[in-house]
C-alpha cells in the first residue's frame, strides 16, 4: 500500500480497535442490574466497580502514555489489545464484589494502553490541517463500540447470562490483534529525537518546554487547561453513561437489552454521528483562527450542558431519550477536536505523553462522578443527580473562553515549529 493511501487505512485499522476498547468497557455497563441481583450488590457497589475500572485506567495512562513516546508504537498497541482482551474473557470468573474489582483492574490497565499511543500514531501519519478530521473518524468507533457493544451485551446476558458478552468480545480482540499485526505500520521518524530548539525560536518563547515529556507537557499552559478540560468533561459524560440504562430500567421497567439500547446505544449513535462533525467544524475553525479547534470544544459542551439540565422534566420513554440523544450530539463535537486540539499545543514527541496525562485527568474525575450520581440519587432522585453533571460541563466551557488569548498563542508558536512533508 502506499505512503498516501496508508494514513487513512490506518485510521481504518484502529477504528476496530477503538470499538474494542469501548465496547469491552461498555459490557458491565449493560449488565449492571443482572450484576445487581445475582451478587446482591447495591448502587454505591455497582458505582464503585466503574470507579475502580476509571481510577486504575487514569494512573496506568501515566506510564502508558510516556512508552508510547519512548517505544513502538505499534507494539504498544498490539500487546495492549491482547492484555485487555484476555483480561475482559476472564471477568466471568468473578463471583463476588471482590473479584469483580479485581478483574475490572485488569481490563482498565490493558486498555489503558491504547490511546495515547494509537492517536499519536494518527497525528504522526497525517498533516495538521486534516488532523482533526482523522482522529474524529476514528473516535467514532469508540461511540460505536460502548453503543453497540452495550446493546449486544444486553442481548446476550438476557438469553444466555453475564459471562456469556465477556467470553465473545475478547475472542474478537484477539482476532483483531493478528490482524494487527500485519497492518500496523511505525513512522520511524517519531523515534528520532528532534533537532534542539534554538532558544530564540517562537515556539520556545511561548511556551517553556523540558527534555522529559512530563516536564513538557506540565510546562505548558495550554496542555495543563485542556487535562482540567478533559476532567471535568469525562466526568460528566462518564457519569451519564454509567447511570443511563439502570436509570432507564427502574424508571421504565424495561429489560437489559431495552435500557441498554435507550441509554446506552442510542446515545452513542449520536456521538457517532455527531464526532466528524466535530473534527470537521474544528479543521474549518482552526483555518479562520487559530484557537478554533478550542471554540469547537466550547461550543460542543455548552450544547451538552445545555441539553442534559432538561432530564428531570423528561417523564416518558421518548423525551428521556431525546434530553441523552441531544446531549450525546454535543459532546461528541466535543470529542470530534479533543485529540487534535491536544496536539496542536504540543510536539509529536511528546504527544502520546501529552494524551496520556490527559486521559488521566479524565478518567480520574469519570471515576469520582458515578459515584457522585449514586449518592446525590438518594437525596434528590437520580434524573436530579444526572441533570447535575451539566455543571461541569459549564466550568469546562468557562476554562476554555478564558484561556483563548494563550491558546492563540501556542498554536501559532507550534505552527511554525511543525515539520514540513507530513504525510497526508
Amino acid at each position: 500500500m502506499s505512503l498516501l493511501r496508508y494514513p487513512w487505512a490506518l485510521v481504518g485499522m484502529l477504528w476496530f480497535v477503538a470499538f474494542l476498547n469501548a465496547a469491552d468497557r461498555s459490557i458491565l455497563v449493560a449488565v449492571l442490574p443482572q450484576l445487581r441481583s445475582e451478587l446482591n450488590l447495591d448502587n454505591t457497589q455497582l458505582a464503585l466497580i466503574n470507579s475502580v475500572f476509571f481510577w486504575v485506567y487514569a494512573l496506568c495512562c501515566l506510564v502508558s502514555g510516556r512508552l508510547g513516546d519512548a517505544y513502538s508504537r505499534r507494539w504498544i498497541i498490539i500487546l495492549g489489545l491482547v492484555f485487555w482482551s484476555v483480561a475482559t474473557g476472564l471477568m466471568p470468573l468473578a463471583t463476588g464484589f471482590g473479584l469483580l474489582l479485581a478483574m475490572r483492574a485488569l481490563v482498565a490497565a490493558g486498555e489503558s494502553t491504547y490511546y495515547p499511543s494509537a492517536t499519536a500514531l494518527i497525528s504522526d501519519w497525517h498533516r495538521p490541517e486534516m488532523r482533526s478530521r482523522a482522529l474524529s473518524l476514528h473516535q467514532t468507533g469508540v461511540f460505536a463500540g460502548a453503543g453497540l457493544g452495550a446493546y449486544s451485551a444486553g442481548l446476550m446476558a438476557d438469553r444466555y447470562g453475564w459471562p456469556a458478552p465477556f467470553i465473545v468480545f475478547a475472542a474478537l480482540g484477539l482476532v483483531v490483534a493478528v490482524a494487527l499485526y500485519f497492518g500496523l505500520r511505525e513512522r520511524v521518524q517519531t523515534l528520532v529525537p528532534p533537532a534542539p530548539v534554538a532558544p530564540t525560536d517562537t515556539a520556545a518563547q511561548a511556551e517553556p518546554t523540558g527534555r522529559d515529556p512530563y516536564l513538557q507537557v506540565l510546562s505548558s499552559s495550554g496542555a495543563v487547561a485542556l487535562c482540567v478540560v478533559f476532567f471535568l468533561a469525562t466526568g460528566a459524560s462518564s457519569g451519564l453513561m454509567v447511570w443511563a440504562p439502570t436509570y432507564i430500567y427502574d424508571k421504565m421497567g424495561t429489560n437489559l437489552a431495552q435500557s441498554a439500547l435507550l441509554g446506552s446505544a442510542t446515545i452513542n449513535l449520536a456521538g457517532f454521528l455527531s464526532v466528524p462533525v466535530g473534527g470537521w467544524l474544528a479543521d474549518k475553525l482552526a483555518l479562520r483562527v487559530p484557537s478554533g479547534r478550542f471554540w469547537a470544544l466550547a461550543i460542543g459542551l455548552t450544547a451538552a450542558a445545555l441539553c442534559l439540565l432538561a432530564l428531570p422534566w423528561a417523564q416518558t420513554t421518548t423525551t428521556i431519550a431525546v434530553v441523552l440523544v441531544a446531549s450525546s450530539l454535543g459532546k461528541g463535537l466535543f470529542d470530534g477536536c479533543i485529540y487534535s486540539a491536544m496536539h496542536d499545543v504540543m510536539p509529536s514527541r511528546s504527544r502520546a505523553t501529552a494524551v496520556g496525562l490527559m486521559t488521566t485527568c479524565g478518567f480520574l474525575g469519570a471515576g469520582v462522578t458515578p459515584i457522585l450520581v449514586a449518592r446525590l440519587s438518594e437525596s434528590w432522585g437520580m434524573a436530579s443527580g444526572l441533570a447535575g453533571l451539566a455543571l461541569l460541563y459549564a466550568l469546562a466551557v468557562l476554562l476554555l473562553v478564558l484561556m483563548d488569548a494563550r491558546f492563540r498563542r501556542i498554536v501559532l508558536a507550534h505552527r511554525k515549529d511543525e515539520a514540513p512533508g507530513e504525510a497526508a
